[in-house]
């Protein structure tokens, strides 16, 4: 009987611990390995690179679309001819293009 107390008292003084340890374990790995976790942390961070690089692409190109778009506000005769040349000189594949001069 007195056996039977003691692993009865021994079991019920470790339950605590035993639900404790397996809380922290759970919380513990979902911190690692969950959705939100340090692993994921470092994917995000690759991601959100990867995107600011993107960014910064199209934030020159966009510099460079408002300096055009300036320019022909401003009635530049050389992009005017410069955008005529390319848009006439866009063919049929096996056509041949020849530039004249000016008379």
């Amino acid at each position: 009987m007195r056996i039977k107390r003691s692993v009865a008292r021994f079991f019920t003084l470790m339950i605590l611990p035993a639900v404790t340890i397996a809380v922290v374990g759970y919380f513990g790995a979902y911190a690692i390995w969950g959705e939100r976790g340090v692993l994921a942390l470092e994917e995000t961070k690759a991601r959100l690179g990867v995107a600011r690089d993107q960014l910064a692409q199209l934030g020159e190109t966009r510099t460079r679309l408002e300096h055009r778009i300036a320019l022909m506000d401003q009635g530049d005769p050389d992009l005017v001819e410069e955008l005529a040349r390319t848009r006439l000189m866009d063919g049929a594949p096996n056509q041949v293009a020849v530039p004249r001069d000016a008379h």
